[in-house]
């Protein structure tokens, strides 16, 4: 394969498939790592140039109303109780996925999160309403381990499953409760980590304990939350409204 190969299917990733630049740098820094490590090739800087160009969108927001209305059209208990275990303590698919009956600490009303994003462990504040909603679910399973324990294909073996619920399981049922809800934005269950970051800081949450609770790394990702606030754009809309009105 010739430098120019490569420079052309990179290409056919940024015009023709369309790859947004997270996906196309992975693309990249995949093939860069095999052609360096294992071909020992020097890399070509050309096959640079055609990486897709940045981009910034703001994530989809719902509101706490629209937030409830699509947990309540959950009808299986164990998805409902998931979604608003990721919803109440802002936790990404996968580290709910993995929670665990010893990660909750019920004196403390934390939740420990382990091997988060960047292999890092943290502690979020656990809401009583999702402590009990937790504690109604294990008693439908009494797993020893799993908290959301795989049901498996005739949906009798949750009390010994040996993985724990299956991703695309949780987003087939995140999808079938937003149609069954009425709310019309492209959102997914990601969204609901957003929301839960942007509920908290407009309920004057500081941006430090929000960052903590996300498990970001750099204050720079929580940031983009002050953008997605009801309450922070109608007090810049008051004060610009304040200075303006002598014009």
């Amino acid at each position: 394969m010739s430098p120019e190969e490569l420079r052309q299917y990179f290409l056919h990733l940024k015009t023709e498939r369309r790859f947004s630049r997270s996906t196309s740098t992975q693309a990249i820094c995949a093939i860069k790592l095999f052609w360096e490590k294992s071909l020992r090739r020097p890399w070509p800087a050309e096959v640079e140039l055609v990486r897709a160009n940045p981009q910034f969108k703001l994530p989809v927001i719902l509101s706490a109303v629209e937030v409830r209305k699509i947990l309540a059209a959950v009808p299986a208990l164990d998805h409902r109780v998931a979604l608003t275990a990721i919803y109440s303590c802002g936790l990404r698919l996968g580290e709910a996925l993995q929670l665990q009956v010893g990660d909750i600490d019920s004196q403390r009303m934390m939740l420990h999160i382990r091997g988060g994003k960047g292999n890092r462990d943290r502690y979020v504040p656990l809401p009583q309403r999702t402590l009990l909603r937790l504690r109604e679910l294990w008693k439908t399973h009494r797993h020893p381990c799993w908290l959301f324990p795989g049901k498996g294909h005739n949906g009798q073996g949750a009390a010994t499953a040996t993985d724990p619920m299956c991703r695309s399981t949780l987003q087939y049922a995140f999808r079938l409760a937003l149609a069954a809800s009425g709310v019309k934005k492209a959102c997914h269950v990601h969204s609901l980590r957003h929301s839960y970051a942007t509920h908290l800081l407009e309920q004057g949450e500081n941006l430090r304990q929000i960052q903590v609770n996300l498990g970001h790394k750099s204050p720079t990702a929580t940031v983009i939350y002050t953008h997605l606030t009801t309450l922070c754009q109608t007090q810049h809309q008051n004060r610009l409204n304040t200075f303006m009105a002598d014009l």
